[in-house]
Order: C-alpha cells, then sequence, then structure tokens
C-alpha cells in the first residue's frame, strides 16, 4: 500500500535562530524539502542521529515556512531489537520514570506473562484508564502526572505505556508517526515494545490503525521525538498542517501488536 503524506510548518523569529526538525519519513520512496527563510530558500542540513533523520535549519531574521512531503510503501521485513536498544528502551528517562511505578505496575499487571500478552494488556488499560483531551497536559507532564490526572494526548498515552512496560521489564520507545486514518490529522505518538526480540507498535489512543502507520522516528520518550526545536530565546513556532493518506481502505484501530518496518 502507498502512502503519501505532507506536512507545512511556519515560525518567526525576530533575529537569526536554529531550529531542529524531525519530520522526514524514516524510508521514504520520494520526498522533498524546502525552507524558505526571511524570504530566501535555505538548504536543510541533515544530520545522522540514532533513530531519526533530523535536519537543522538555521533561520535568518523574519519568518520562516518549511514544507515538505513523501510517499511511502507500507510494509517490509519487522526490525529486530539490538543488544544496544534494548538497554536503553528498558531503562528510565524523562518523561517515562518507570522505577517509580515498578510497585504499582506489578500489582496491576502479571509481570510473569509473556511480552505477546502483556503488551496489548497494558496498551488497552492505558486506553480505558486514560481520557483523549486536547490541550490538557503541559509539555514538562511525565507518565505520573499523566496517570494522576486520568487524561491526555497521544504522547501522554504512549509515556503512559512506555512507562509500565519498563517497570514490568518489557522494552519500550516511543515512535513518532504520520497516521492516515487520524481525525483531527497531526503528527502522531505510538509505542513501540520488544516482542519476542521484534519491535512491535502498539496505540493506546486507538485512533489509527498501527499498520498504516509510517515511521518518522524513535526515541526513548517526546524529549528525542520533537517534530522541532526551536534554539533561540525569541523564536516562536506559529502553524502547523499535515496531512496522510492511503490509496487503499483503511482497517480498524486495535491492540494487536504491529511489527513497523
Amino acid at each position: 500500500m502507498r502512502t503519501d503524506v505532507a506536512a507545512t510548518l511556519t515560525m518567526s523569529s525576530p533575529e537569526p535562530a536554529t531550529a531542529l526538525l524531525q519530520i522526514a519519513v524514516a524510508a521514504p520512496v520520494a520526498e522533498q524539502l524546502t525552507v524558505v527563510s526571511g524570504g530566501v530558500a535555505i538548504e536543510p542540513e541533515e544530520i545522522e542521529v540514532d533513530g531519526a533523520r533530523v535536519h537543522r535549519l538555521q533561520l535568518q531574521e523574519g519568518g520562516t515556512t518549511v514544507t515538505y512531503s513523501a510517499s511511502a510503501e507500507l510494509g517490509g521485513p519487522p526490525r529486530k531489537v539490538t543488544p544496544a536498544e534494548w538497554a536503553e528502551a528498558v531503562r528510565p528517562s524523562r518523561y517515562c520514570p518507570s522505577d517509580q511505578l515498578e510497585g504499582f505496575a506489578t500489582a496491576e499487571f502479571d509481570p510473569h506473562l509473556p511480552a505477546a500478552e502483556l503488551v496489548p494488556a497494558v496498551a488497552a488499560w492505558v486506553h480505558r484508564r486514560l481520557v483523549y483531551t486536547s490541550g490538557s497536559s503541559r509539555p514538562v507532564d511525565t507518565a505520573v502526572d499523566t496517570l494522576l490526572a486520568g487524561q491526555g494526548v497521544c504522547r501522554d498515552y504512549a509515556h503512559l505505556t512506555i512507562t509500565l512496560l519498563r517497570a514490568l521489564e518489557i522494552p519500550a520507545r516511543l515512535v513518532a508517526v504520520y497516521a492516515p486514518g487520524l481525525s483531527p490529522m497531526d503528527f502522531h505518538a505510538v509505542v513501540e515494545a520488544d516482542v519476542d526480540g521484534v519491535w512491535s507498535v502498539v496505540d493506546p489512543t486507538r485512533l489509527a490503525p498501527t499498520s498504516s502507520l509510517v515511521r518518522i522516528c524513535s526515541g526513548r520518550d517526546a524529549a528525542d521525538t520533537a517534530f522541532l526545536s526551536l534554539f533561540g530565546r525569541i523564536a516562536r513556532f506559529e502553524t502547523m498542517t499535515v496531512t496522510a493518506t492511503t490509496d487503499g481502505p483503511l482497517p480498524a484501530p486495535d491492540d494487536a501488536p504491529f511489527p513497523l518496518p
């Protein structure tokens, strides 16, 4: 199945600034990235970062518009969990303090169950426990804050799921994706967990089918996967539009772990 994605971002700064951009598809068939800053086309610098394609932009004074489009083919071999990835994804991180929820997780779930059962069970539990509420969380909220608040957006659902899985000694990480079928359309955050040595995706929000997702990047949590990071005290993000469409029918969302290429 072919998927076409696109994103347009605008930002402004009264003085030169730097931006890090993570909106490029991990394995595109074709793509185009255009950046116009201060009325001048600038060339993005692609940086090699584990799990991501990062573009560094040197913004000029004034407004900046980033336009990206790409096509991708769904399917491909599953990603095997490497020892280095296992070690990184099983430990606590900034937004996923799994060491704080070990007792809670082992009381709520049977840690002796195989990962193939625990991963969808935790995702289903988070889906039932939280209420999806736009604008309900702060950029600094951790999974513990989300658990106490009982609400959040996709990154909060992902952080809580990741934290509980790590507390159960299952390596898990956040994956930023384009998600055909998502409404309202936006960049989306899902969870990738180690199921029998293969990275397998679950979406605790159940807002989009996992089999249609297009990978952008993966990381320990949202600190590693932000679509835009601005460096410049007065640089400001303005607007964003995202689209993702496929050339075939979309299945219904579910909790079954899916190997995302």
